[in-house]
């Protein structure tokens, strides 16, 4: 366009000049005055020379102006999407926009991979149809008091929260509809696990309580000699303990979960802890005869951690080991160093754990046999603890174990401060 406007210009003035040059001739040729007219036919043909290259260097100017303009907004445009590209490619949410023909017109890996989107799959109807949505495109674009524009989808083993909304063109016409898709798998695993914890709160306490409330009653209705109510009253002070523990062990689980307990780490020595830990259930191994011994391994330096937590952690696997483990059997504890970390490794030649439980038995309230550990007094919370505590001292617990031929222990502390 700029080339035509040049080309026109220059037209115009060498027209003009060469009317102005003729008319010029002839006026003198007319008044005999031939030198005049050739000096003023070369003085106009200069200054008309003069005025199309300016006219023309001002225009080459404007280009390149013009041009380097041109170039700077190409290099955002490029900037800004090549931008988009990465945001969208590294983003863990999906995104997917559809035309108003329902055609995909833009996708992220995300959003393939969260709704298992195939090569087959390239509209609408073909990634949302299988799912059997209350919806389509057109509720989506064109229904404004239609609120339903959230699904929540299961695909495969993972669950996503899709949200739909229109999008529009210059005009503010509706142009076609875009997807958020959001992996939801984990918030749907939390209030999976609350739901059970609730339920199973609930069923560890109305199980005491029953039995409470059933001995009371038969109390009250007297008539009973000593010896049955002692009986009674040793199944309510039982049943009452257990409770007790608990409540405590829930409250405990309740202030390490909102982060209300305080870490107060000193340096301490492990193994006259683990010493002790064994001296305060010498009454529970003396009562199954069991052969427990200790044994300090190394130099093992002071370790760091809060020494009231290590503590419960040691009583709560030793007596996990006296519990599940027959009379007169063997349980061996060793205390040693390697690397940065301290260890104790309990060994017992108990009961064991089934291979399949061993994945889960640091879940709250599970079990490896429910009757046996309500029988033993067990609340299903102590691992949980256990490895609670652990974490937050920056240690951590691990269970080998075979059925039949025992269970093996090993609890890692630090005994550098981190």
């Amino acid at each position: 366009m700029l080339r035509n406007t040049q080309s026109k210009i220059i037209l115009i003035i060498s027209i003009i000049q060469a009317i102005l040059i003729t008319g010029l001739g002839v006026y003198f040729a007319y008044t005999n005055q031939v030198q005049i007219y050739i000096a003023i036919a070369i003085i106009t043909a200069i200054l008309v020379s003069i005025c199309i290259a300016f006219l023309l260097s001002k225009s080459e100017k404007t280009i390149d102006n013009m041009t380097v303009e041109l170039k700077a907004k190409l290099s955002d445009v490029s900037t800004q999407k090549n931008q988009i590209e990465t945001i969208l490619l590294h983003m863990t949410d999906g995104i997917v926009a559809f035309n108003r023909e329902g055609e995909i017109i833009l996708i992220n890996p995300a959003a393939k991979n969260l709704l298992s989107i195939g090569p087959e799959d390239s509209t609408f109807d073909d990634i949302f149809g299988k799912f059997h949505l209350d919806m389509n495109m057109e509720k989506v674009i064109y229904l404004e008091t239609w609120t339903s524009t959230e699904q929540k989808i299961q695909v495969d083993d993972k669950h996503v929260d899709v949200f739909f909304a229109p999008f529009k063109d210059e005009k503010e016409l509706p142009n076609g509809v875009i997807a958020v898709v959001q992996d939801i798998t984990e918030h749907v695993k939390l209030d999976n696990m609350q739901q059970e914890f609730v339920a199973d709160v609930s069923h560890e306490l109305k199980t005491p309580i029953t039995s409470i409330m059933g001995y009371a009653d038969t109390l009250l209705e007297g008539g009973f000699d000593e010896e049955t109510k002692t009986k009674f009253l040793n199944v309510i002070a039982t049943e009452s303990r257990r409770m007790a523990r608990l409540v405590t062990d829930l409250l405990t689980l309740s202030r390490y979960d909102n982060k209300k307990t305080v870490t107060k780490k000193e340096s301490f020595d492990l193994g006259e802890l683990v010493k002790k830990s064994q001296e305060k259930l010498a009454i529970e191994i003396k009562k199954k005869q069991h052969d427990v011994n200790c044994f300090v391994t190394a130099d093992v330096p002071p370790v760091y951690a809060d020494k009231d937590d290590i503590e419960r952690v040691v009583l709560n696997i030793l007596m996990n080991s006296i519990k599940y483990t027959k009379e007169g059997g063997e349980i061996k504890i060793y205390v040693g160093f390697v690397y940065t970390d301290a260890y104790i490794k309990i060994i017992d030649n108990g009961m064991g754990i089934p291979e399949e439980d061993l994945t889960r038995i640091f879940e709250r309230f599970y079990r490896v046999d429910k009757a046996r550990t309500r029988e033993l007094g067990g609340t299903g919370l102590g691992l949980s603890i256990a490895k609670e505590i652990l974490d937050k001292n920056g240690g951590s617990i691990d269970i080998k174990s075979e059925v039949g031929k025992g269970t093996e222990v090993v609890i890692r502390i630090p005994t550098k401060q981190g």
